[in-house]
């Protein structure tokens, strides 16, 4: 791995050290540097005036997204580290600061798992946190881009696969959806525009080489003869490596591509229509290289029989310092009416730095200092039956361990034994120290959910998280108060409602090679009949049978299937409920 060269001081701290110099040089913007979210600093005023919104996702792909915060498009952004989510906490707390409970608020996200998780996971707890305050549900709302036509999962399927990625399109989303909200849109009005854009916004990428992360490097080479077509913003693989081209050659490929996919005769049977053309810089093209890049696309568009009525040509979203260019096709309708109002949005400003040419605004003279967890009351509380549950459960984990990291190195990244033992010792050690409150089933749940967060990484701590979130909401539902209330059935029928609150946020399900496939049977054999022994069996059996699928979902889709080795993430789940099983013997 090549060492790369940087700017940088600490690597751990390059993000809040950037966000920061942002914020100093854009007085209307304010930081929240231990969240890393970036807002309007008049928040307080907007929230009674319009719909808030907000975006975000790793860093790294600046000026998205924090530079697109300002009136006219995002109220704020949360920044996770580089080429990461940010964990739901960070999306929670962004989300508490700018909710408009008068007008609601719009969350846009990029189609990554951990991002689709993590905001997934923030919007179920301030959905809890209402709730349990004793307000009704929150006006938020969801959108997820995926306009990437570079790379198409040969796994996707009718129940959604893995699905598209999201890329430059993203902008788009957000230009237009703040737009509609600074015009007094309704939260279904944006929402509205916002899914519009994202229907039939198209996206390409192609790079001359990997970029360099911070204290990482390059994480690999493109021979000097090679180019890369669908590479993604991560650094992730395209689907063709080639010599290099003429650019009037390469340019022209790539519209080729974008309105020869599969997304896009799906969207547009219509040969003709008008388009906006995005072209953006990736990270290290040169000005120079890139006007060419937009002359190009804009004669090529034009000879695809489309009308570019907009061009926006500059640095949107990048990959660090890739060096590339990512093209994007937003088809604008056919009816001239809804047409114009689209273009409408287009036109309006944006005072943000990201937006096409940095723009001075006044300082806005105030702050918001609003986002606040609500304050709630937990008492920590002893429980013989819960406390040996949870040891025996880490027992079995523990033992365990060895056999799913295994499983995990030659299916996936090899990290799944570890990141459920840190787990499951994390919750072992609450329970050993009385920081649980497990005298309320729900509110324990809860508790777990949020030590889950800060001890396990990766995409199976999130699941559990969410997992989790939905089994204490669904006892609560149940007006669940204490232990004495609860048996097998009931517990069952609140784990089939935790994974119907699951299923928003992933699409894996049985079938899929996930823990989705232990889980699932676990609680429905539960919910029949209320026998933990049949419940245990079921799940046993649905691991077992991961070993003979084809995986869809989750790191193994890139990896060849190797008969007769199980799923790591539904072994170690079914390790956590022998031990919880047997506790209950």
């Amino acid at each position: 791995m090549s060492a790369g060269k940087h700017f940088v001081s600490d690597p751990k701290d390059l993000v809040r050290n950037s966000l920061s110099g942002l914020v100093s040089a854009n007085p209307h913007l304010a930081l929240d540097e231990k969240e890393k979210v970036t807002y309007v600093k008049d928040l307080a005023m907007l929230r009674t005036k319009q719909v808030t919104l907000f975006c975000g996702g790793g860093s790294g792909h600046e000026p998205a997204h924090a530079g697109f915060v300002g009136h006219g498009m995002l109220t704020a952004a949360v920044s996770g580290h580089v080429f990461a989510s940010p964990t739901s906490s960070q999306v929670l707390s962004c989300l508490r600061r700018v909710y408009s409970e008068e007008h609601g608020t719009l969350v846009v996200i990029k189609n990554y798992t951990g991002d689709v998780l993590n905001f997934g996971r923030a919007v179920e707890r301030f959905k809890s946190e209402s709730v349990n305050l004793g307000k009704p549900l929150p006006k938020v709302a969801m959108v997820v881009v995926d306009d990437d036509v570079g790379v198409v999962n040969p796994n996707d399927d009718d129940e959604g696969g893995v699905g598209r990625r999201g890329l430059a399109g993203t902008v788009l989303v957000n230009k237009f959806a703040g737009a509609k909200a600074a015009s007094g849109g309704s939260l279904s009005q944006v929402k509205e525009v916002a899914e519009y854009v994202i229907s039939n916004t198209f996206t390409i990428g192609c790079a001359l080489n990997a970029a360099s992360v911070p204290g990482q490097g390059l994480p690999r080479v493109l021979g000097d003869d090679d180019i890369e077509i669908g590479m993604g913003i991560h650094n992730e693989p395209g689907f063709e490596t080639k010599k290099p081209q003429p650019a009037d050659i390469l340019i022209p490929s790539l519209v080729d591509h974008i309105v020869n996919s599969a997304p896009f005769k799906r969207a547009h049977t219509a040969r003709t229509g008008r388009v906006i053309l995005m072209v953006n810089n990736l990270g290290a093209t040169s000005n120079l290289e890139l006007g060419l890049v937009t002359k190009l696309a804009v004669d090529a568009t034009r000879n695809c029989g489309l009308e570019s009525v907009r061009v926006y040509s500059g640095t949107y979203m990048t990959g660090l310092a890739m060096p590339g260019v990512s093209i994007s096709l937003l088809v604008l309708p056919e009816d001239e009416t809804h047409r114009n109002e689209l273009l409408a949005l287009a036109d309006q400003s944006a005072q943000c730095p990201g937006w096409v040419n940095q723009t001075w605004i006044e300082d806005a003279g105030c702050t918001d200092e609003s986002a606040r967890a609500p304050a709630v009351q937990v008492k920590p509380a002893s429980n013989e039956t819960w406390e040996k549950v949870i040891a025996l459960a880490y027992r079995n984990v523990v033992a365990d361990e060895p056999q799913v990291t295994l499983l995990d190195q030659l299916m996936g990244d090899g990290d799944c034994g570890q990141v459920l033992l840190s787990g499951a010792t994390a919750i072992n050690d609450a329970a050993q120290s009385t920081q649980l409150p497990l005298n309320d089933p729900a509110a324990a749940l809860a508790r777990i959910s949020s030590i889950v967060e800060d001890a396990m990484g990766g995409t199976s701590g999130i699941i559990y998280c969410l997992f989790l979130d939905g089994l204490a909401q669904q006892l609560r539902s149940l007006n669940v108060a204490d232990n004495a209330s609860l048996n097998s059935q009931l517990w069952g029928q609140a784990m089939l409602g935790a994974l119907d609150t699951l299923y928003q946020y992933t699409t894996a399900r049985p079938g899929h090679r996930t823990l989705i496939d232990a889980l699932e049977p676990f609680a429905s054999t539960l919910a029949k009949n209320g026998s933990l022994e049949q419940a245990l069996d079921a799940a046993d059996k649905g691991a077992a049978a991961t070993a003979h699928m084809q995986p869809k979902r989750g790191r193994a889709v890139y990896v060849q299937q190797k008969d007769n080795l199980a799923d790591a993430g539904a072994a170690g789940l079914v390790s956590v409920l022998k031990g919880i099983v047997s506790a209950l013997q």
